[in-house]
């Protein structure tokens, strides 16, 4: 901005000047002309009284010519300051103030002399005398005599002093000029300062907004054309904030979406380079974001059959669904979508990957296809004892009443436990689906205890198994009474089938905290058996459907293998928790941890 100051003050001063000197040169030349002028108007008058004064003689002896005529020119030249010539028709000097007139050329065809015959009444020259020495201003007029010239009248004078008064008058005028342009330098500086200090603060502000700092505003102190523009220079500001703000909530949102999208997304530009990654992504390809932005693709050392996906995507163009097993970090099944881009619909700009985790969907699928098939292998089995004994009797076992009768009481069992199952395979599928409501109730624990044991209590006393029960008679908690007497049902039925005669199974109920938040209490139940116990490698799996730690003594004691299943899905229903702990030939413990209040 001082260079634009600079340059709009010696631009000022330039245009200043040229007007000065050109204005100065106008007038000096008037004046000289004006005074030039006088001086032939002056030297006119003189010649007039010359003329009227001195009468010109004829002889015939050129020396008393030239003496009478050169004496009479010196007398005139002392009252008219001037050089007086007398010059007959031939153009011969005749007479000369300052110098002997036989020594001087023929005048006849110098300018003064010629211009009479153009004006008629006098001619005028400025020219260098090289008799004198000197620029002089020649006035010439024709000396009459009745209206006949008989010879011609000049006089000259210096202009010595004319040029010397203009070199003068050029002197003073350059010397005012030069301080006229010192005063207008500063007066235009201070003037061009106060115009471009608003410029300089709008180009101040603007190279602020270019950095991000649209806070920035001009300050306007005119409603001129400037102040208009910063006006506008703050409105620019105060879109672009608004725009930028914009901007950033949708880049904010996005990028929120795109770390907290449960898929993966992956997009690959042009030529090949990954440009963006989600957190998703990193956990399934198990790699962080900076070790493979910016990369190419094939530079990543990633799934071979994941490389083969991309490149057949850039070369088809065309959406591709392929599902990948990645074993790194962990075994999971991806569902692979490659979309391609395109900018306006016409020009490919690169592709888009999707991934979605279906590992759980497809262990879900076989969950249910191993379910159906056991569903179906459990079915089948009391089914075919069923079918094969009614064959036997069918075909004449009727009449050995003995027979007949074990052969009855076989197709009875099995036709109760083919009930059981199919109830149990309702309850849980109802349970799972969450078909039946929860319906909460206040239940007293230690009546609701007692009654459920009583309900068992012959099938303990048979084994003659001692069920002892440590309950508060003050204890209370919210539940769906009728579910949660399936959760002990279930699992004290299975403590009397695995704990030999004799045996015994303790029930406690108690509170696991006490906290000023009735929301934060919970009621822990144990129930501890000294049955066989479990192994280790089976206690993560005894929960799953149809999964029996002793298939054989799990039939012969009528297990349906949903038990404990429906048991789990009962707890969580209840937003508690179950664990086992067993040892083998030691006893089972079963901890369920349920919220007092729900």
């Amino acid at each position: 901005m001082v260079k634009l100051r600079v340059r709009l003050t010696l631009i000022i001063i330039a245009l200043l000047a040229v007007t000065a000197l050109g204005a100065g040169f106008f007038t000096v030349e008037k004046l000289k002309d004006s005074q030039l002028q006088f001086l032939k108007d002056q030297l006119l008058q003189e010649i007039k009284v010359i003329q009227n004064t001195l009468t010109w003689r004829n002889t015939v002896n050129d020396q008393e010519l030239i003496a009478y005529f050169s004496e009479g020119a010196e007398e005139l030249s002392k009252s008219t300051q001037a050089r007086i010539t007398f010059i007959d028709l031939e153009g011969n000097v005749v007479g000369e103030s300052d110098f002997d007139p036989q020594q001087m050329d023929n005048h006849l065809f110098r300018e003064e002399i010629l211009s009479i015959s153009e004006n008629g009444e006098y001619g005028t020259a400025i020219r260098y005398s090289e008799t004198i020495k000197h620029n002089m201003l020649y006035v010439a007029s024709p000396f009459n005599n009745n209206n006949n010239p008989i010879g011609y009248l000049r006089l000259a004078i210096n202009l010595d002093e004319v040029e010397y008064k203009t070199n003068e008058l050029w002197t003073y005028y350059i010397i005012g000029i030069f301080f006229l342009l010192i005063v207008t330098a500063v007066i235009s500086y201070l003037i061009t300062r106060g115009l471009t200090k608003p410029l300089e603060n709008i180009m101040m502000v603007a190279q602020q907004i270019t950095r991000g700092n649209y806070q920035s505003k001009v300050k306007i102190y005119n409603k001129d054309e400037i102040g208009r523009l910063g006006k506008a220079i703050n409105k620019m500001a105060s879109s672009l904030q608004y725009q930028m703000n914009r901007i950033s909530e949708n880049e904010i949102r996005l990028k929120t979406v795109l770390e907290h999208l449960i898929s993966g997304v992956i997009m690959i530009d042009r030529h090949g380079k990954i440009v963006l990654l989600n957190r998703t992504s990193e956990n399934i390809l198990g790699i962080k974001e900076n070790e493979i932005l910016g990369k190419r693709y094939m530079d990543t050392k990633q799934n071979q059959e994941l490389i083969t996906l991309i490149q057949t995507c850039i070369q088809k163009k065309q959406h591709i669904r392929e599902e990948l097993t990645f074993y790194y970090p962990e075994q999971r099944t991806i569902e692979m979508n490659l979309v391609p881009l395109h900018q306006d619909h016409r020009q490919w700009s690169g592709i888009l990957i999707v991934m979605h985790d279906i590992t759980a969907i497809r262990k879900l699928e076989k969950m249910r296809s191993d379910f159906a098939a056991n569903v179906s292998h459990e079915l089948k089995t009391p089914i075919a004892a069923v079918k094969g004994f009614s064959e036997t009797l069918l075909s004449g076992a009727l009449d050995d009443k003995e027979t007949a009768k074990s052969f009855l009481k076989i197709i009875y069992d099995e036709s109760d436990r083919l009930n059981r199952l199919i109830s149990d395979i309702l309850d849980l599928s109802k349970i799972e689906s969450k078909a039946i409501p929860l319906d909460y109730s206040p239940i007293a624990m230690k009546e609701f205890v007692q009654k459920t044991v009583q309900m068992l209590e012959a099938q303990s006393n048979e084994k003659q198994i001692h069920i002892s029960l440590n309950v508060n008679q003050d204890l209370y908690m919210e539940a769906d009474e009728d579910r949660l007497r399936q959760v002990f049902i279930n699992l004290l039925s299975n403590a009397i089938n695995y704990t030999p005669e004799g045996g015994h199974i303790q029930i406690s109920v108690a509170y696991l905290n006490l906290s000023e938040d009735v929301n934060d209490e919970k009621i822990r139940i144990e129930i501890s058996d000294t049955g066989i116990g479990i192994p280790k490698k089976d206690l993560p799996r005894i929960f799953e459907r149809f999964y029996r730690v002793d298939k054989a003594r799990s039939r012969i004691s009528g297990g349906t293998g949903l038990g404990l299943s429906i048991v789990k899905h009962i707890v969580d229903l209840h937003k508690g928790e179950i664990k086992v702990e067993s040892d083998v030939g030691s006893g089972t413990t079963f901890i369920i941890d349920l919220p007092l209040v729900q």
